[in-house]
């Protein structure tokens, strides 16, 4: 699997970070590693598992001890740090860096960064955000839609409905993430989200009609950038040879990267109004969530239980 970056720039952007020094341009250097570090091990003299790629956080605690070392220990644990040249060092809670790490920032050409945040506060946040850019990523043709909170992947064959769906659930007040191109992303081991390419967000097509910029012509409330995927529905001509759940009990699951999604298969035919059923798909999905299953409780009151 392809490794995957994210720019510097966008991380001191987003967490609204102040630059005490950067060697250049911060939209040039990578991050690679999601995981994040307090060097304060390393500070008290151990280094052996001291991980290079991962951003080093010094808060209150770590400035605090740096403080009460004598001055040659404490150039001594600071040129260890920067020397391992991580790919930024960052200060919490407004703390003004120490002239020898301006000295050693410079001599190894490592970013030195500010924040007016709580360590653990940025630590939340700097995690989140790189898990989300750092994730096993994977793309597929389909739509994506949020319907009453529950983010549906819709897929199928090519002319089988699924953008004229997502057009029809917009219109009933729903939001439209992704058409024809999902990015999906494996923020954790068990969750999916989805999002569009830059260049196509927003945008659908409707054959017949051509492109069309959903935000301008539903409105800005219409849309929206990324989603979890909680349910994966296919769309499929109906097949009458085929036998399809008619009771819902059956816990099928849709494999996106390592992790199994909720999904079903929704035959397509004239006189369906695919928007109502992934309408109603939503809400069951929701309740299943929440420990209610309607075909359960009809089996009970049939005395049919399992």
């Amino acid at each position: 699997m392809p490794q995957f970056s994210v720019m510097l720039g966008k991380l001191v952007s987003q967490l609204r970070m102040d630059i005490a020094y950067t060697p250049k341009p911060l939209e040039e250097i990578p991050i690679y590693a999601a995981e994040v570090n307090r060097p304060g091990v390393l500070f008290a003299g151990y280094s052996r598992y001291f991980d290079a790629t991962r951003i080093q956080i010094c808060g209150k605690v770590e400035y605090a001890y740096l403080e009460e070392l004598p001055s040659q220990d404490r150039r001594a644990r600071l040129d260890t740090l920067f020397s391992l040249k991580p790919p930024t060092v960052i200060l919490t809670r407004s703390l003004e860096p120490m002239p020898e790490m301006l000295e050693f920032a410079r001599q190894y050409e490592v970013p030195l960064l500010l924040s007016g945040e709580a360590t653990s506060t940025l630590m939340g946040d700097l995690i989140g955000i790189l898990n989300v850019e750092l994730a096993p990523r994977v793309t597929r043709h389909g739509v994506l839609v949020e319907v009453y909170g529950e983010g549906i992947l819709i897929l199928g064959d090519s002319g089988v409905g699924k953008s004229e769906t997502a057009v029809e659930l917009v219109k009933r007040g729903h939001r439209l993430i992704a058409d024809d191109a999902v990015e999906l992303r494996r923020v954790s081991n068990r969750s999916i989200v989805g999002t569009a390419p830059d260049n196509i967000r927003h945008f659908i097509e409707l054959r017949g009609i051509g492109i069309v910029n959903v935000a301008r012509v539903f409105g800005i409330g219409s849309v929206k950038v990324s989603e979890k995927v909680d349910l994966v529905i296919e769309l499929e001509p109906w097949d009458k040879a085929k036998n399809y759940s008619r009771t819902g009990l059956e816990n099928e699951t849709y494999d996106i990267l390592g992790v199994h999604i909720p999904s079903t298969v929704i035959p397509v035919m004239p006189g369906r109004n695919l928007a109502v059923i992934l309408e109603t798909a939503a809400i069951s999905n929701r309740q299943k969530k929440m420990g209610y299953n309607a075909a359960k409780e009809l089996l009970n009151r049939l005395g049919l239980e399992e």
